[in-house]
């Protein structure tokens, strides 16, 4: 965009057509002359020579980390029976005894992680309970992917064993899809990687669980684990960050009628938060400059479920 950074030369390592026409259009956009240069000598040849290599290397590692991806998941389609794989989702739930739950969804399909399809929930209704909030983050999911007809997966892991799966598999009863693949991911002994079970539903209308358990060297063990715990990582940063946020804002300032003054009165008379929390309904109706009506709805609201 005009006024942004832009550089007075461009080194190219090989020649383009219309040339003049790039190097016009990008001094129309900078708003100053660009240049570019492709016959160069001295240090700008090394820098030349030092971002191809670096190029290079770049590509190599993003091949071979693709060309990986691509062995793991054939992996797990051959492993689960699945002759089509485009698209896959993980769910998680994070919180802190039931503090500031929320719950992911990542999106992972043929070419790896697709982050533009992430999506991060605030649980309402199913806070301190992992079910309810599995259940909540689900029936959002789904009844909202099946009434706007969008893209849905083959195949959805969700991080937990038979409890969390059956959750899983109602939901999508209940949103009417039933062509799809579910994996319930449970942590094996001492919660070590390599030893997870694997819970399969092959058809949402059967009764049927497959208990599977893979080899640690597993390539399809590998791609859960990458799915599972990119879900995870992704909750957790959401949870701190809703969890930093609420810890930051003091349970007076929504009372209404108790503004900065008399929040600050109260902290004072009470020497802190804590003795304030502690106190009882009497106590804070003795502070100067309080009624026994507003000492009845400040006690209300610090101590409401």
């Amino acid at each position: 965009a005009k006024g942004g950074l832009w550089p007075k030369e461009i080194i190219l390592p090989f020649e383009i057509a219309d040339l003049d026409l790039l190097s016009e259009t990008f001094t129309e956009h900078a708003g100053q002359k660009i240049k570019f240069s492709i016959d160069v000598r001295g240090q700008k040849r090394r820098w030349q020579m030092l971002c191809n290599d670096n190029a290079k290397i770049a590509l190599k590692q993003r091949l071979g980390s693709k060309k990986v991806y691509f062995k793991r998941v054939q992996n797990l389609k051959e492993t689960l029976g699945i002759t089509e794989l485009h698209r896959m989702e993980c769910f998680d739930v994070s919180h802190t005894f039931g503090e500031a739950t929320v719950a992911s969804c990542v999106v992972f399909d043929e070419n790896g992680p697709n982050k533009a399809e992430y999506r991060q929930y605030n649980i309402e209704e199913g806070r301190g309970d992992d079910y309810g909030a599995m259940r909540e983050v689900l029936m959002r999911r789904y009844s909202k992917a099946k009434e706007q007809n969008t893209v849905l997966p083959e195949l959805i892991f969700i991080d937990g064993g038979k409890g969390q799966l059956g959750i899983l598999k109602s939901v999508l009863k209940e949103c009417q899809i039933l062509d799809v693949m579910l994996v319930g991911v449970a942590k094996g002994e001492g919660r070590k990687p390599g030893l997870e079970t694997l819970y399969v539903v092959d058809h949402i209308n059967g009764e049927d669980i497959k208990v599977v358990t893979l080899a640690p060297t597993s390539e399809a063990l590998h791609l859960i684990q990458q799915v599972r715990d990119e879900a995870h990582r992704f909750a957790i940063a959401r949870h701190r960050r809703k969890r930093a946020k609420a810890r930051k804002t003091s349970p007076l300032e929504s009372i209404p009628g108790v503004g900065p003054k008399r929040r600050q009165l109260l902290l004072t008379h009470f020497g802190g938060l804590s003795n304030l929390m502690g106190a009882s309904e009497e106590a804070i109706s003795k502070v100067p400059g309080l009624n026994k009506k507003l000492a009845h709805e400040i006690y209300l609201h610090l101590h409401e479920k």
